[in-house]
């Protein structure tokens, strides 16, 4: 079973697995509210359904090989942080999904016309340099 079935308000499986790529958003939302870094078991502990320690580990060594989270070894363990902000990641997705869209003009003048008239303002108000609010 590959865990990509859902099922449930919480989005696993009936076995119990989370949809493919939830745990490592988990793992990211556990590092940015922290706003330190955490060692596996500090993480582990701020996630729901008590995955077990190695398959945090697993996950957080895969952020790191994605260049997504930072460590540094401290004692006999690492402490992980995130590379950036939560803002910061989601622009750095939003920027690569364009990359791939093929016609940017396209893709961009579809993003904007989809926007609510409060997001089309403040985009505007950005790209003019204006501060928000």
């Amino acid at each position: 079973m590959d865990g990509s079935v859902g099922g449930g308000a919480s989005g696993q499986g009936a076995a119990g697995r989370r949809a493919r790529g939830e745990l490592e958003s988990e793992v990211l939302a556990a590092l940015w509210a922290a706003g330190e870094p955490l060692e596996v078991g500090v993480v582990r502990k701020r996630l729901a359904g008590d995955p077990a320690y190695t398959t945090v580990l697993t996950i957080l060594t895969r952020l790191h090989a994605k260049g997504l989270v930072t460590r540094k070894r401290t004692g006999r363990s690492h402490r992980y942080a995130t590379v950036r902000d939560e803002a910061g990641h989601a622009a750095a997705g939003m920027r690569a999904l364009l990359e791939k869209g093929g016609d940017r003009a396209a893709v961009l003048a579809r993003f904007v016309s989809e926007l609510p008239a409060e997001d089309e303002q403040l985009l505007e108000h950005l790209l003019r340099g204006q501060s928000e609010g």
